[in-house]
């Protein structure tokens, strides 16, 4: 395994792991630690940021440059992931099961619709 692989392994672990308690801590009310959560939801967002800058470093590429379709095909990406939130939380939290599953994949839709848009087709 190389040393770029095993960085954004470890950062990324670290991130992902600090971001989901943060979301935990602030979306469950019985907790009582919304303030918390988002501090420790923003640091794992820090945390992951920097583990894409760390792991592009190491891996001399080039940096992302800011265009309108980077900022587009994230836009997208972040629709397509809270419509498949929306979906779920429908279904789960709220017993809506027809409406949950339609816009749930919707979102998975849109979400599998970002690898042609980023990759291309041939």
């Amino acid at each position: 395994m190389k040393k770029s692989t095993f960085t954004a392994m470890i950062l990324g672990t670290i991130g992902g792991v600090l971001f989901a308690l943060g979301m935990c801590l602030a979306l469950i009310p019985e907790w009582n630690a919304f303030r918390p959560g988002v501090v420790m939801g923003a640091a794992g967002a820090v945390v992951l940021l920097i583990m894409v800058f760390v792991w592009r470093k190491m891996e001399n590429k080039e940096p992302v440059h800011v265009s309108g379709k980077t900022i587009g095909i994230v836009l997208f990406g972040i629709v397509g992931a809270l419509l498949f939130g929306v979906g779920m939380c429908l279904t789960m939290v709220w017993s809506h099961m027809i409406a949950g599953i339609v816009i749930g994949l919707v979102g998975i839709v849109a979400l599998l619709c970002l690898i042609p848009m980023t990759k291309g087709l041939k």
